[in-house]
């Protein structure tokens, strides 16, 4: 009678046990499917996706270690570590979610399946090309951005599309770091550095494939790679016949009540910051260029001016009037106008002027930061005198052109003097480039 009983009393606790995993189950199931629907929704925010699951963990104990300055680098270890330890079915669940594709104000546009643009390969057996020192210096500017100003900028903390292959904002420190210790080690040794050699890359590294998904042109496949340079120009510190289209910069107290943003290039050009303009006296005027060396500051970002005076400076972008870049529309019709700063060097990426990354020309590409993720070691390949080069630099720039673009790269080629100089230069450059992403293992 007892034995019974208790049988009986067993079968009815494991029937409520079953019962109450089925309802758990369906209500995980439930709000699994409530969240994708969410995600895919117009206007949803697009960190709230399933694929974001691991980097997200990552974003929070890395902005918590951001916003504490008594961090140490032990602790930065350890949160890669901790990164390290999050499970396979995480990382299936990532590569099986959609990626939210978003524009530059983070608004989604639509989604994509992460195995189309990027899947796991080995690289190609040629030398790596690259300038050792330039590289380096690269890395290290772009590492100490993550350092300094990640809790400022939540945007560098988006893993982009790599989040589908399992990949985390800690693996792309852990990246940088190790690439800046091998390239110290073998500076230091005065030797040719690993990093160029497959075979080290292939051991040491994830190689992943990146295959362009261009939804105007469903059939390219490679990157398309284009260039960007510093032009020099002569400018004067006063307005003359020659030189009589400013640049101007603005004041702090002018950045604050956003008066800046009601004004088209067309109406900046119009006069309405010189002597007798509605707006004269709130914006500093920095020089006066031909209306080439302003459309062309403007489309690279930095210009370096030789002033009749003998003084001579980079300027860099710094604000626009938060008008849209038009793709297709010639750069004299576009309604955006930059403000621009004094700089000490070539800038990059970066949330505020005085946070830019400085960067070197033949190590850096511009790219879409919100979907691909600042930092990011890229090798381009393509073929030349029947031969493959590959070609290595670090995501360290953006522009309104790769927001959203996952089907190109912007190299910067250097610093020339005219554009037929510039042309010459880039003619040996490829159009068309296979890329790949290199992640620490």
């Amino acid at each position: 009678m007892n034995m019974l009983s208790s049988q009986k009393f067993r079968f009815t606790v494991g029937c409520a046990a079953l019962l109450l995993v089925s309802l758990a189950s369906s209500h995980l199931y439930t709000q699994d499917q409530e969240d994708q629907s969410f995600t895919q929704q117009e206007n949803s925010a697009p960190l709230q996706s399933q694929i974001s699951l691991t980097s997200n963990q990552a974003a929070d104990s890395l902005t918590s270690s951001f916003q504490n300055p008594f961090v140490s680098q032990q602790t930065s270890d350890e949160i890669i570590g901790q990164e390290n330890t999050f499970s396979s079915q995480q990382d299936l669940l990532a590569a099986s979610a959609p990626y939210p594709v978003v524009d530059e104000f983070k608004k989604y546009k639509f989604s994509i399946n992460g195995s189309q643009v990027v899947t796991p390969v080995k690289l190609p057996s040629s030398k790596v090309n690259f300038n050792q020192g330039d590289l380096l210096t690269v890395l290290v500017n772009t590492r100490k951005y993550f350092q300094d100003h990640g809790s400022k900028d939540p945007d560098i903390l988006r893993t982009g599309i790599l989040a589908t292959q399992g990949v985390t904002v800690p693996d792309v420190l852990k990246t940088l770091d190790f690439m800046i210790v091998v390239l110290k080690e073998d500076i230091a040794n005065n030797r040719a550095t690993r990093l160029q050699d497959p075979k080290f890359i292939n051991n040491n590294f994830r190689v992943i494939k990146w295959t362009a998904h261009n939804p105007k042109n469903k059939k390219q496949k490679q990157l398309r790679i284009t260039k960007y340079a510093v032009f020099t120009h002569t400018g004067s510190r006063k307005k003359t016949s020659t030189y009589n289209t400013p640049i101007y910069s603005l004041k702090e107290n002018s950045i604050t009540d956003k008066f800046y943003t009601k004004y088209t290039k067309q109406d900046v050009l119009s006069g309405i910051y010189e002597p007798g303009g509605k707006e004269f006296g709130k914006v500093q005027s920095l020089a006066y260029l031909t209306r080439t060396g302003l459309e062309e500051a403007l489309m690279q970002g930095t210009v370096l001016i030789n002033f009749t005076d003998g003084y001579k400076a980079f300027f860099n972008v710094d604000r626009n009037n938060g008008m849209s870049y038009i793709r297709g529309l010639k750069a004299t019709a576009q309604k955006r106008y930059w403000y621009f700063r004094e700089v000490d060097a070539i800038k990059g990426y970066g949330y505020k002027i005085d946070a830019k990354i400085s960067i070197k020309p033949g190590v850096t590409f511009a790219g879409d930061v919100l979907n691909i993720g600042l930092g990011k070691v890229i090798i381009i390949e393509h073929t030349k005198g029947g031969r493959k080069h590959l070609q290595m630099g670090v995501m360290a720039d953006t522009g309104g052109a790769f927001l959203p673009n996952l089907y190109q790269l912007d190299f910067l080629a250097g610093i020339f003097k005219s554009q037929k100089e510039f042309s010459q230069n880039i003619s040996q450059l490829p159009e068309y480039a296979t890329a790949y992403f290199l992640v620490k293992k």
